[in-house]
C-alpha cells in the first residue's frame, strides 16, 4: 500500500516519464547492488533477526516520511530516499525469507507452499491498491502512511516469539564474496537454472517498465483517477490468488513448461490491455487480471525450481543473485523506456515491451536446447 501512495503522489504532483522511472530506479538499484551482501547475510547469520531489522529500519524511515507530510515540508527527493532506504532493507528481507520457507514445511509440499504464499501475496495485492486509494481519499498522505508503520509491526511481532530452523554454513570462514562466488558457481553448473535465469533477466528488462508507469496508462489513456489505478492494480492481485490457487492444487511437475508458458501468456495479456480501447476500460482490467494469472503460474514453479535444486544453506545468495540481476536489469529498461515513452506514447510503450517479453518466451519455448530440457526433465 505505501509503494501505491508514493507512486501516485509522485504521479499527481510531477507526472513525467522522468520523475516516475527514477523513482522506480531508487526502489530497485539498492536491492539489485546490496543483493549479493543480503544473500550471503541470509545464509550466514539468524535469517529471523535479518528478518526483523529489514522491516524496523523500513518502518523507521516512513516515520521519517510521515514528519515531513505531516509538516508540509516534504519534497520529492525526500520519497525517493524513502524508497531508496526501503529497497535497500529488502536486499536483507526477501532472501532471509525466501530461503526460510524452504526449512518450514516438507520438500513434497514445496510447490504447494509456495503456492499458498503466493496466494498471500495476493490478497495483500488486492487490499493494498484499494486501501490505499481509499486512504488517500480520506486523510492526507502523511497520515495514510501510518497503515505501513503498523503492518510492520504486525509482521515483527511474530516473528519475536517463533524460531525458524536454518542449516548452518560449513564451520570454515571464507570471505563474503567467494561466499556468493559459490552461489553463482551453483547457478552456472546447472543447465536449467542458467538458462531461466537469462530468460527471467530478459522478460524483466522488457515488461518492468510497464508495472512501474502503469499510473500513466491509466491517467493519460483511460483517463482515471487513483480508483482506478487500484482496481487494475487489486484484479492483478486477484489474478495472482486465482494463479496460486491453480499452482496449489496441480502441483507442477514439468517446472520448465510452467515457468516458459506463464511467463510469455503473462507478457502477452500486457500487450492486450495496452491496447485496449480507452472507453472499454472493463476489458483493459480483465487481461491486467488474466496477466497476474499467467504470471504466477510461471513464477511459483521458478522458486519451486530454486528450492528443489539448490542445498538451503546456499539458498539465500542464489536468490539473492537473482534479485541482483532483475534490480539491475529493470533500471536498464525503465532508463530505455522513459525517452521512448516520450516518442510513443505510454499506451504503445506498453503494447512494445508486452510484445517484446512475448517474444522473448516464444523464442526460448522454440529453442532446440529448452525443447530438449522440456521433453528429459519438463
Amino acid at each position: 500500500m505505501t509503494q501505491f501512495v508514493l507512486i501516485w503522489w509522485i504521479t499527481d504532483t510531477v507526472g513525467t516519464f522522468g520523475a516516475l522511472a527514477t523513482a522506480g530506479l531508487v526502489g530497485l538499484l539498492p536491492q539489485a547492488l546490496l543483493g549479493p551482501i543480503g544473500g550471503t547475510f541470509a545464509d550466514r547469520y539468524s535469517r529471523r533477526t535479518l528478518m526483523i531489522m529489514s522491516d524496523a529500519i523500513g518502518a523507521g524511515c516512513i516515520l521519517v516520511l510521515i514528519a515531513l507530510f505531516l509538516h508540509g515540508s516534504v519534497a520529492l527527493w525526500h520519497v525517493y530516499a524513502a524508497m531508496f532506504v526501503r529497497s535497500a532493507a529488502a536486499a536483507f528481507q526477501m532472501p532471509a525469507a525466501a530461503a526460510s520457507e524452504a526449512m518450514l514445511v516438507p520438500a513434497h509440499f514445496l510447490p504447494r507452499a509456495v503456492g499458498l504464499n503466493q496466494t498471500m501475496m495476493g490478497i495483500v495485492t488486492v487490499a493494498a491498491a484499494p486501501l490505499g486509494a481509499l486512504a488517500i481519499g480520506l486523510m492526507p498522505v502523511g497520515m495514510a502512511l501510518w497503515i505501513d508503520v503498523a503492518t510492520a509491526v504486525l509482521g515483527i511481532a511474530p516473528l519475536l516469539f517463533f524460531r525458524i530452523p536454518q542449516q548452518r554454513m560449513p564451520s570454515e570462514s571464507k570471505g563474503m564474496w567467494a561466499e556468493f562466488g559459490e552461489g553463482i558457481a551453483i547457478v552456472w553448473r546447472s543447465p536449467r537454472l542458467r538458462r531461466v535465469y537469462a530468460l527471467l533477466t530478459a522478460v524483466v528488462l522488457v515488461v518492468m517498465p510497464s508495472a512501474e508507469l502503469l499510473p500513466l496508462l491509466v491517467k493519460q489513456h483511460f483517463g482515471g483517477g487513483p480508483q482506478a489505478v487500484a482496481v487494475l492494480e487489486g484484479l492483478g492481485g486477484a489474478g495472482m490468488i486465482v494463479g496460486s490457487a491453480i499452482v496449489a492444487t496441480f502441483v507442477p511437475k514439468r517446472l520448465m513448461s510452467w515457468i516458459l508458458w506463464g511467463f510469455m501468456l503473462s507478457c502477452a495479456t500486457l500487450m492486450a490491455a495496452a491496447l485496449v480501447p480507452p472507453g472499454l476500460f472493463w476489458l483493459a482490467t480483465l487481461f491486467w487480471a488474466l496477466s497476474g494469472v499467467t504470471f504466477i503460474l510461471g513464477d511459483a514453479p521458478f522458486t519451486v525450481l530454486i528450492q528443489t535444486t539448490v542445498p538451503n544453506h546456499l539458498q539465500g545468495r542464489v536468490l539473492a543473485l537473482l534479485g541482483t540481476i532483475m534490480g539491475l536489469a529493470a533500471p536498464v529498461g525503465l532508463l530505455a523506456a522513459a525517452p521512448l515513452g516520450e516518442i510513443l506514447g505510454v499506451r504503445w510503450l506498453f503494447v512494445l515491451t508486452g510484445g517484446l517479453g512475448t517474444l522473448v518466451c516464444l523464442i526460448a519455448l522454440l529453442s532446440p536446447v529448452v525443447c530438449t530440457e522440456l521433453t528429459d526433465r519438463g
